[in-house]
């Protein structure tokens, strides 16, 4: 009989895994993509020889994925009392980074195409109607992408909110 331990422990290996390929997809590493999505499972400090022992991977390559995800906004280091050594943890605010990277990408692509189409005479209205789609496909990705913060941020906030009156006493756990 399948324990519901052996099913958390099987989600969590799925997802994992799944957050590996979902990171080769965004052109990094399979292996940043691991060590964000044990981090996201875990939801708890966890130190940096932990993570390559869990992974099976070596120090290098959890130094360089944590790097990674510690620019982008998407882990943060801290300290645990009376432990040595690095921790890492899912950066408060790591959805939204994401949205932020995004839109920093699409805001280089629409300048560079921009840029393009200024060069793109006047006489050539099929090649400047075929950059200015690409160029409108960009903007409209910013937008959207402007949106997207504005709902998470507001969601979070809610959130937070929330959480401090249930810590009051005001809310109850249902």
């Amino acid at each position: 009989m399948v324990s519901v331990e052996d099913d958390v422990r099987a989600a969590r290996e799925d997802f994992i895994e799944k957050m590996g390929m979902i990171a080769q997809r965004e052109n990094l590493p399979r292996i940043a993509g691991r060590v964000l999505g044990v981090l996201i499972f875990d939801a708890r400090p966890i130190s940096f020889g932990d993570l390559a022992t869990y992974l099976d991977v070596s120090r290098g390559s959890v130094s360089a994925s944590v790097r990674l995800l510690e620019e982008r906004g998407l882990i943060r280091r801290m300290g645990v009392h009376g432990k040595r050594g690095d921790f890492f943890i899912v950066a408060e605010d790591a959805h939204a980074n994401m949205l932020r990277g995004v839109k920093t990408r699409a805001e280089l692509a629409e300048r560079e195409i921009g840029e393009t189409l200024d060069l793109v005479p006047t006489a050539r209205p099929d090649i400047r109607d075929r950059l200015s789609g690409f160029k409108d496909f960009y903007i409209g990705l910013i937008e959207s992408v402007d949106r997207a913060l504005v709902t998470i941020c507001a969601c979070k906030a809610k959130n937070d909110a929330e959480a401090e009156r249930f810590e009051r006493g005001e809310l109850k756990n249902d």
